[in-house]
């Protein structure tokens, strides 16, 4: 998959267009649409996105995402597109969606299809939406393809609830909306070396500020280097200045110090909680360990 950051000339694409933060299921449909409607015609593919969230322009805010750049990058190529549009959404806020897709779809891309979300909008005033593309493809000789939205358990999947999902702990839930395991990435730091003098050697990772916050507590997670229990916080017990990520992988002792690890969320397993001591704290590591999952935090 080429990614580009400027638009240029790539006539006859078929073009999935969106944020998709998060490359959910819903996300995936959408993006599947386009790949499939190539891969059918002979055509090659493209997802037409921003780097940044719209909000960051409107609002001036960053949000907090559910997957980084890089990480969201690997999640399409997945998906078999052949080329990633990540624009500059400042470049064509103040573009009607007349203009929108007259100067910047048609122009550059002779799209042959597009596929979007049910609710996907864009120009000034969010006046482009589904219907606008429905009635403008005959005249610029493109297919559209409306997703409708995508459920779990009666639930549209969107961004905003695998969000709210994630922030309140609830893993499982979310990562059946994503199709995959919420994830963290980073390279092994040096802590405090607390963890060792009570059996419990960690890897300590910043968290990404860009990501959505896990709530502050302990989680089942899977590693590239085996299943572990990882503590996302402030550790209260030995006065902890800012929040990190520690991880201790099971039945592993090797220094992976300056490596990269990747941790992905199984479920939570308790809120963060300060202990009188650290024999308190050794005593619950040993019962999160083998904490069943009945005590899943659902």
């Amino acid at each position: 998959m080429q990614i580009f950051y400027e638009l240029n000339k790539n006539d006859n694409l078929s073009l999935a267009l969106g944020f998709f933060d998060g490359v959910h299921l819903g996300h995936k449909k959408v993006i599947k649409s386009a790949v499939d409607y190539a891969k059918k015609h002979s055509k090659k593919s493209a997802v037409i996105t921003f780097k940044d969230h719209p909000c960051c322009y409107f609002w001036g805010v960053s949000p907090k995402y559910i997957l980084t750049q890089k990480m969201r990058e690997e999640k399409i190529k997945e998906l078999g597109v052949d080329f990633l549009y990540e624009l500059n959404f400042e470049e064509v806020s103040n573009l009607t969606a007349e203009e929108y897709l007259k100067n910047i779809l048609v122009k550059h891309f002779s799209p042959v299809s597009i596929s979007t979300g049910w609710n996907h909008n864009f120009g000034r005033n969010k006046t482009g939406n589904s219907e606008f593309l429905k009635e403008n493809s005959l005249e610029f000789g493109y297919e559209y393809s409306e997703i409708s939205p995508q459920k779990l358990d009666d639930v549209v999947i969107s961004s905003s609830e695998i969000r709210n999902l994630l922030s309140n702990g609830y893993i499982e839930k979310a990562n059946k909306m994503l199709g995959y395991r919420f994830s963290v990435s980073g390279k092994v730091v040096e802590g405090n070396q607390i963890g060792r003098t009570i059996g419990f050697r960690t890897a300590n990772i910043k968290y990404p500020k860009e990501l959505i916050d896990l709530p502050y507590g302990v989680f089942s997670v899977l590693t590239n280097y085996g299943k572990g229990i990882a503590n996302f916080g402030m550790r209260p017990t030995v006065n902890g200045k800012e929040p990190i990520l520690e991880v201790h992988i099971l039945d592993f002792d090797k220094d992976i110090y300056g490596k990269d690890i990747n941790v992905e969320f199984e479920y939570m397993i308790r809120e963060e909680k300060k202990f009188p001591s650290l024999e308190a704290l050794k005593k619950q590591i040993e019962l999160d360990i083998n904490s069943p999952s009945s005590n899943r935090h659902l």
